[in-house]
């Protein structure tokens, strides 16, 4: 018996459906012996320029076929994926790829003066890799991508020590302080808790036959093929990624959008050209948006073939949800909460038959709320702990082992990734989130947690979005403020008054202040430190 690794799972779903596809963009299209063929060659070019075992590969890419497979030929030569936030400037891009020690990057053209300007800094990177996107020539210092995926290979590439279930898969986060660490996982962890939350899941054990490929998936393909399903968020961030990762395990096909911006129009028409069952987003800042443009024009796209609309990484509102399924009677609006560092902690599932509660979600078996004096929180108790999961969790943060004993503690005897939220535990077993301790409010003593106030103003009709920060007081050290994104005028007093009806009077802000938009990032994350400023400034 052995454990997982992507490229054998992959490698034998190719050889049972190598005609069906596996990677869909625009007009483009990989099937999965395309898949397989093109992720043998670009594995065995990073290893003819010199990369080794467990060598890093920063992938500094917008979303397309090119980054699923450079995760393929890195999981086939034993090499490690490194997302980057393309979203950096220079100064944290340095910082990352040399905490990486990256040895190779894979680059979007429009990234290639960026990538020039960096170069001196990083010396330890010897391979540049150019993606065409008609942005300009490529580099007389890199390589054209589908050079390097037309390299000669006669076998199924692997490096020369082999594969292991031990092989890093690096996921940067940036967090809300500090500069980005890397989540280490291991790859047996992170396919079987991918994994997990499939109807029929892969034994805990692999079971390779003599020709290297796994019966068990094989079978479980033959009898049901995967989903289409769309990425609506980037690939660079963990709701992406690891959604694909499922999506692609199950033997599906992942199609990525050509807008580098959400456009709804072109979200709404691939899903009904490509018959989508999936789609994974990020919160209301993309499901608000898909709302307003089916209101606005109900008749205009067929959504039916859709199933499944997956959110993490930020809270989902129940009026946007429910809203949504007024345009498809049989959407399941799923919410996952979890993060880089701990997949699966629980979710909550909304469908026309029934709601759940926004923030609420169902803990998994394997999860729980811990006290900062390391007590589990009893079910109704009132005590406030910080979220937690046990089982399959990242090995700890690279080259951080302070971080990584602060995030993965162990409580009697367990293993547990704490990667932060704040929450409480219901009578019925679920979970209520409070928010990041980080970002927690203390106003005489009292503690405010901004998501609950940030969801409370959301309800509000007007209210698009909003952000609950902490601005400074004389008397009281802290008191709460409100940014909130609307289209027309609100009254402060009428917004104060809204989350009094609904939250403790000293969990409503002293100050409300209106702005067009929070501009949020692609995956949903919002600036803090602006924003808080911002408040300040406005007092």
């Amino acid at each position: 018996m052995n454990d997982w690794d992507f490229a054998t799972a992959w490698e034998s779903i190719a050889s049972i459906q190598p005609d069906e596809l596996a990677l869909t963009h625009g007009d483009y299209e990989v099937t999965w012996e395309q898949f397989e063929r093109r992720a043998n060659s670009l594995a065995q070019f990073l290893l003819n320029e010199g990369c080794g075992q467990q060598a890093s590969v920063a992938f500094y890419l917008y979303n397309g076929p090119e980054y699923l497979e450079t995760f393929f030929a890195c999981a086939k030569a034993s090499l490690v994926h490194v997302n980057t936030n393309y979203r950096y400037g220079v100064e944290e891009l340095a910082y990352l790829w040399d905490n990486a020690d990256a040895e190779a990057v894979v680059f979007h053209g429009e990234f290639a003066d960026t990538v020039d300007a960096l170069r001196s800094r990083v010396p330890a990177i010897h391979t540049y890799l150019w993606v065409d996107d008609g942005s300009g020539a490529c580099p007389e210092w890199a390589t054209p991508y589908e050079i390097a995926v037309a390299t000669a290979t006669t076998n199924t590439t692997k490096g020369p020590h082999g594969r292991s279930g031990d092989d890093l898969v690096l996921l940067y986060t940036g967090g809300t302080t500090g500069m980005p660490k890397g989540v280490m996982w291991r790859q047996d962890d992170l396919l079987m808790v991918t994994d997990a939350k499939n109807k029929v899941t892969l034994p805990v054990d692999a079971d390779f036959d003599a020709d290297g490929q796994s019966p068990a998936v094989i079978q479980r393909v033959r009898e049901r093929r995967g989903p289409a399903s769309i990425p609506a968020c980037p690939l660079m961030h963990g709701t992406g990624l690891f959604n694909a990762f499922t999506t692609l395990t199950l033997g599906g096909s992942i199609t990525t959008l050509t807008s580098r911006k959400l456009d709804i129009a072109e979200l709404f028409q691939t899903i009904e050209h490509r018959q989508i069952k999936s789609a994974f987003i990020v919160g209301d800042a993309f499901a608000r948006p898909m709302l307003d443009a089916l209101n606005a024009e109900p008749t205009r796209w067929d959504i039916s073939s859709l199933r499944v609309l997956i959110s993490s990484g930020v809270m989902w509102s129940a009026d946007t949800k429910a809203g949504l399924m007024e345009h498809n009677d049989r959407l399941l609006c799923v919410d996952t909460y979890g993060s880089s560092e701990a997949i699966g902690i629980g979710s909550s599932v909304s469908s026309k038959e029934g709601a759940s509660k926004t923030a609420s979600f169902s803990l998994s078996k394997k999860s729980a709320v811990i006290t900062e004096d390391g007590r589990i929180v009893e079910p109704g108790s009132g005590d406030i702990g910080r979220v937690g999961v046990a089982g399959r969790v990242p090995l700890g943060y690279f080259k951080d082992p302070d971080k990584t004993a602060a995030t993965f503690p162990t409580i009697d005897g367990v293993r547990y990734s704490v990667p932060g939220d704040f929450a409480t535990v219901e009578a019925d077993g679920s979970i209520v989130l409070l928010g990041r301790g980080s970002v927690c409010i203390n106003t005489g003593g009292e503690k405010v947690f901004p998501e609950e106030v940030e969801e409370a103003l959301k309800e509000h009709p007007l209210v698009e979005d909003a952000i609950v920060v902490g601005v400074t007081d004389a008397r009281f050290g802290q008191r709460v403020a409100a940014v909130v994104a609307t289209s027309d005028s609100v009254e402060e007093a009428t917004m104060i008054a809204h989350v009094k009806e609904r939250l403790a009077a000293y969990k409503a802000p002293r100050h409300v202040f209106s702005v067009d938009s929070l501009e949020r990032a692609a995956n949903g994350k919002i600036d803090y430190k602006r924003w808080t400023a911002y408040a300040e400034d406005q007092q």
